[in-house]
């Protein structure tokens, strides 16, 4: 019985792979006039603007620890941090709306508070 055994050997052994060569053309356009003009080219970059939206957080805080009249207080804190969220999400409709009845309960505490107070003395 004859055996014989064949290496499976690639056809250019000893010989670098042959890679196929891809051409990629990348093409620049310049718009505008020549460098060599004394014209001066400018970039304009559109930037949102940052609208201020206040959130009341420490006006809340301050009512939430001190005067908590009803827990208007912490229901005050609750909507701050919410406008605070919705501001940073950049939601600025949803951030003055939590802010809005922020500001109104903080309100409600701050004169609700010192009108216990008032009754006390």
């Amino acid at each position: 019985m004859s055996h014989n055994s064949q290496a499976f050997l690639p056809t250019n052994a000893g010989l670098p792979p042959i890679y196929e060569t891809i051409k990629e053309e990348y093409g620049v356009t310049e718009l505008g006039e020549p460098h060599n003009s004394a014209v001066v080219r400018t970039t304009v970059i559109s930037m949102p603007r940052e609208v201020a939206v206040l959130d009341h957080v420490v006006w809340s805080l301050f009512n939430a620890l001190f005067l908590n009249f009803c827990c208007l207080g912490f229901i005050a804190y609750a909507y701050s941090v919410k406008s605070r969220d919705r501001k940073m999400v950049g939601d600025v409709i949803g951030a003055q709306a939590y802010a809005s009845t922020a500001k109104c309960l903080n309100i409600s505490a701050l004169i609700f508070s010192i009108l216990m107070v008032d009754d006390t003395l």
